[in-house]
């Protein structure tokens, strides 16, 4: 199997975590309402757990080898500014569209990233690949429960609206593979501005809807998804 060929299969499958999220949703029903919170609240934290280990295990310290520290610090700060500006459009316009593109705001720069990685033989590619579902699969989870709560879209039409994403993947992994991975430098920058945003979106959605009042499992699940992304690392190192 050739190495674009990997891309687009694992640039696939990260997509495909997306719907498979949002049929747990669809199913999901647990009893007492008690148990049910506190489920849905671990599944934020423990995306957040995973959105944070792909930022401090791969993406930062791939993107900062080809930058000189002013692009670093650039990169950051425009990361930070575009996604605090898109989530406040996105806020303004209630559309039920909104959850969609924030979900997807991260997942195709690091689909770029993956490619880009593969093209330079990097084994941190692999490592991207299983976060990225990883961080997919309650996003999709997510993405469900809140589209679904405003009625607009019925459960399979949004299901399907979810599975419609996943092509998204290996366009972006291709594009890394076949027409970025000349410019390092180019990556690099795109690899740090999705860690800012992804950072930002974290810290701004993910860790407030995590904590439940009185309640400190939920927080469990964010060390349980850095700790994946840490054994992940650790396979790949040794």
């Amino acid at each position: 199997m050739n190495e674009l060929t990997q891309v687009l299969l694992l640039t696939t499958m990260a997509g495909a975590a997306i719907p498979i999220g949002g049929l747990i949703a669809m199913f999901e029903r647990l009893s007492p309402q008690w148990i049910e919170e506190e489920f849905r609240h671990s599944v934020i934290a423990f995306g957040g757990g995973v959105l944070i280990s792909a930022v401090a295990l791969v993406l930062v310290p791939d993107g900062v080898k080809e930058l000189s520290l002013g692009w670093i610090v650039t990169a950051f700060v425009a990361g930070a500014v575009v996604f605090w500006g898109l989530e406040t459009l996105l806020a303004r316009s209630k559309s039920s569209i909104a959850q969609l593109l924030a979900m997807l705001s991260d997942f195709v720069p690091e689909a770029i990233a993956l490619g880009a990685a593969f093209a330079h033989g990097e084994r941190t590619g692999a490592l991207l690949a299983v976060l990225i579902a990883l961080q997919n699969l309650p996003e999709g989870f997510n993405a469900y429960r809140e589209l679904n709560a405003n009625g607009k879209i019925g459960g399979k039409a949004l299901v399907l609206l979810l599975a419609a994403c996943i092509p998204l993947g290996p366009l972006a992994g291709w594009v890394g593979y076949e027409h970025l991975s000349a410019y390092p430098r180019v990556v690099g920058f795109i690899m740090l501005f999705a860690a800012s945003g992804i950072l930002y979106l974290t810290f701004q959605d993910l860790a407030p809807q995590s904590k439940v009042e009185n309640q400190r499992a939920p927080a469990i699940g964010a060390v349980l998804g850095f700790l994946l992304g840490v054994v992940g690392q650790v396979l790949i190192v040794r």
